[in-house]
């Protein structure tokens, strides 16, 4: 079977394989945001405090991906690498590569869950907290915490069952967790009167089942890949490429934390606590709209990967090429809804009119080109599955801190409207970094197509 397995990903149609490889992962995407949206719904609509307690929570979002950022410089930098180890026929390598990632993780969901136990408040407050949503924020967060290492586990080792191709497994993963989630959600936050205390109770009940299952997978018979005991000892020459592939996908997550800050910040000031309500919505619905891109990239990695350690150009090619045309078409379905009915996504969250009303309009200028996220993601993902680090990072870098994060403080000064500037200033990054990063990735990917074929 695991023959099987490797022998799909060097000869089988290219087409079949991104279809069997990304529908589990875009499923797991899509559910994996409901760990996060499903919590905002409920939080939303408890009686007299949802518009404060979903503020509250929203705050809470950049030092969360933070969290699932440290799992992504593990699993995307671990994952990509052992594939292509896979491809060079050398399945040793690959396992220590997994195993080393074991220990990593463990190590940091330590470090994490000892530094926010300790810094929460003060980062709340830093992130945008005030003296009306911190108490909602700390209930919230505190409680997280105490699951850093499920998540650390679930999200980072599930990569490393996605790239040897059982892609239905790691949707499985996600889907286990999402459901129990979804169900203990409102019996924590109701029936028990827990408030945001019970949802973020219910996520880290949910992610700890994830995490067994994953654990269970990763040493059983199914897998390509076993975690072995001899392979945990850390070795430098195994992780640091590891963590060096994965620092651009730690900055696209972590300055999801960063940005989140700075709009926060930004809004707070200009808007209140009613704009900082509309950017908790905004950037959910953003994350609902580009996850199922995420799920494509996915699913083309281990194809690209696998292939290009086995120096077969022309299904790296072929298997770019359909990524690329999925994911544009995919992310101008999204544009187009969320340009014809933002008000029923900004419903989805809230029963206040007022805030309705806000987030409508922010919606249209925030996502105003959306459209052009699948050419940024599915070149930048590529990059990232060739385990070419250097370009990846570039743009990860780009978009966020080059561009987005001066525009936030800039825009402002140049317009009376000192909101809608804020929100102005991510369709201008985009149109900026989707532009580069279309150049580079013609340029870089003919030239490593040639040194493949030679």
């Amino acid at each position: 079977m695991n023959n099987h397995k490797e022998d799909n990903l060097s000869t089988g149609s290219i087409g079949k394989l991104l279809f069997s490889l990304a529908v589990p992962a875009i499923t797991a995407q899509i559910i994996n945001v409901l760990y996060n949206i499903v919590d905002r719904i409920y939080i939303g609509h408890i009686p007299n405090v949802g518009a404060d307690a979903l503020t509250g929570v929203g705050v809470t979002f950049p030092l969360i991906m933070i969290i699932s950022a440290f799992a992504s410089f593990v699993g995307m930098g671990g994952a990509p690498r052992a594939a292509i180890m896979m491809g060079k026929n050398n399945n040793d390598s690959a396992e220590e590569i997994l195993g080393n990632s074991v220990t990593t993780l463990v190590l940091i969901s330590i470090a994490l869950t000892v530094f926010f136990l300790i810094f929460n408040d003060k980062l709340l407050l830093l992130f945008g907290a005030s003296q009306n949503t911190l108490p909602y924020a700390s209930s919230y967060m505190n409680i997280y915490t105490l699951g850093t290492l499920f998540v650390q586990i679930s999200l980072g080792l599930n990569m490393f069952i996605t790239t040897q191709g059982f892609a239905k497994t790691s949707m499985m993963t996600v889907v286990i967790g999402a459901v129990i989630n979804i169900i203990l959600d409102p019996i924590f936050i109701f029936v028990f009167k827990m408030g945001v205390q019970g949802a973020a109770l219910a996520t880290i009940i949910s992610q700890a089942v994830s995490a067994i299952w994953v654990i269970k997978f990763l040493t059983g018979k199914r897998t390509v890949l076993n975690i072995k005991r001899q392979h945990l000892r850390i070795k430098l020459s195994v992780i640091l490429p590891v963590l060096a592939l994965g620092v651009s996908p730690f900055i696209m997550q972590a300055t999801e934390s960063i940005l989140l800050v700075c709009f926060n910040f930004t809004l707070s000031r200009y808007g209140g606590d009613l704009a900082v309500g509309a950017m908790t919505i905004l950037s959910s619905v953003m994350q609902f709209a580009l996850m199922p891109v995420m799920g494509l990239t996915q699913g083309a990695q281990p194809i690209i990967s696998f292939n290009y350690g086995a120096k077969n150009a022309e299904r790296v090619k072929k298997a770019f090429k359909l990524l690329f045309v999925s994911s544009l078409s995919y992310t101008l379905f999204m544009w187009l809804l969320v340009m014809l009915i933002p008000n029923i996504f900004a419903s989805l969250f809230t029963d206040s009119k007022e805030l309705i009303a806000a987030t409508v309009w922010a919606l249209r200028v925030y996502m105003s080109v959306s459209f052009l996220m699948g050419v940024q993601l599915s070149c930048q993902q590529t990059f990232l599955a060739l385990g070419n680090a250097k370009a990846s990072l570039f743009l990860a870098l780009l978009r966020k801190i080059i561009l987005l994060i001066p525009l936030i403080f800039m825009l402002p000064l140049l317009f009376t409207d000192k909101v809608f500037a804020v929100f102005l200033a991510e369709p201008v990054a985009d149109a900026i970094s989707v532009t580069v990063t279309a150049i580079l990735f013609t340029i870089q990917f003919k030239r490593t197509l040639k040194e493949m074929a030679a």
